[in-house]
């Protein structure tokens, strides 16, 4: 299995935020090949700020593991970490952020900064950006389309 493999497994996590009214953001924990956190996007069904994507399948993957520390993971997720996450992610010690779509509007992995590259940081994971990037553009895009769409018709 590969970076698109599990990019398609986030997609279909993206997805279910699609279908709860969310923007559609899906994210996955992967240690050793297997899948071992899975969170969508859901700050506004849980009224949290913090409910992003990421933020659920790390908080899946620690519980699974037993540690708020996730070395040697892999994070994949469908839109580029903003600034909170990427701060979770360091925090959790991820190896290696693999991402879909940029965010041109808070990416904080190159888009509008990139707190990955930051040296002062104690922690650095590997990021690579780009993975099904279309697809996953092609989701939001639609996803937004859709919305302005109801939006004329109320």
């Amino acid at each position: 299995m590969d970076d698109e493999f599990y990019m398609r497994e986030a997609m279909q996590l993206a997805r279910k935020a699609w279908d709860a009214g969310e923007v559609p953001v899906g994210a996955l924990v992967v240690l050793d090949g297997v899948i071992v956190g899975r969170g969508f996007n859901a700050p506004i069904s849980r009224h949290d700020p913090s409910a992003h994507a990421e933020m659920m399948a790390l908080r899946d993957a620690a519980q699974h593991l037993g540690n708020y520390r996730l070395p040697g993971v892999t994070l994949y997720v469908t839109l580029e970490p903003c600034a909170m996450c990427a701060g979770a992610i360091m925090h959790a010690r991820v190896a290696r952020v693999v991402f879909g779509a940029p965010d041109l509007k808070t990416g904080a992995a190159g888009s509008v900064l990139d707190l990955f590259a930051e040296t002062r940081l104690n922690h650095h994971a590997e990021v690579i950006g780009g993975v099904l990037a279309s697809e996953c553009g092609i989701m939001l895009s639609n996803f937004f389309a859709e919305r302005r769409q109801m939006a004329k018709l109320t």
